[in-house]
C-alpha cells in the first residue's frame, strides 16, 4: 500500500471518529493542545530561568512570561474545556477560510478529476463552516463534525487518486 493510500485510510478513519464521536474528538483535541501548551510553558519558564545567567534580563523575562501564559492556557484547555468557548467562533472562521483557500488552490492546480471534485467539496464545506461560525459559540460540536467530513473527503480522494 502506497503512502497516499495509507494516509487516505488514516484520514477516513479519523474523519469517522470525528463524526461519530464529536464531543470526544473535540475534548481530546482540547486536552492534547492543553498538554502541549503545558509542556511548552514549562520548558519556556526553565529556558527563561537559564537565560538569566547568559543573556540580557529582558529576554529571560519575555520567555518566563510566555511560559506562564502558555501554562495558564494549557490548564484551561485540559481542565476546563469551555473556558475559551468565545474563541471557537474565531476558530470556525479560521478553519473555514483555510478550507476555502485549500479548495481554491486545489481547483487552480487541476491535478485530476478526483482532486477537482474533492476541492469543490472542500470549498463548499469551507463556505458552510463560515456560515455556521455564528452558531459555534453555542454549539462547538459543529467544528468536529465538519472536520470529520473534510477528513473523509480528502481521505477518499487520496485513496482513489493514483
Amino acid at each position: 500500500m502506497g503512502i497516499n493510500k495509507g494516509a487516505g485510510l488514516l484520514s477516513v478513519v479519523l474523519g469517522l471518529i470525528f463524526m461519530l464521536f464529536p464531543m470526544f474528538s473535540a475534548g481530546l483535541v482540547s486536552v492534547i493542545v492543553g498538554l502541549s501548551l503545558l509542556f511548552l510553558g514549562i520548558s519556556s519558564v526553565f529556558m527563561g530561568i537559564n537565560m538569566r545567567k547568559e543573556y540580557e534580563n529582558i529576554f529571560s523575562i519575555i520567555a518566563i512570561a510566555i511560559g506562564i501564559i502558555a501554562i495558564i492556557f494549557g490548564f484551561l484547555f485540559v481542565f476546563y474545556i469551555d473556558a475559551l468557548s468565545f474563541l471557537i467562533g474565531i476558530q470556525f472562521y479560521l478553519v473555514g477560510f483555510i478550507m476555502i483557500i485549500f479548495g481554491i488552490s486545489g481547483l487552480l492546480s487541476k491535478m485530476s478529476r478526483v482532486s477537482t471534485f474533492s476541492s469543490i467539496l472542500v470549498l463548499i464545506m469551507g463556505i458552510i463552516t463560515i456560515a455556521l461560525a455564528t452558531f459555534a459559540i453555542s454549539e462547538p460540536i459543529y467544528i468536529a463534525i465538519i472536520i470529520g467530513v473534510v477528513l473523509i473527503i480528502e481521505g477518499v480522494a487520496l485513496i482513489i487518486s493514483n
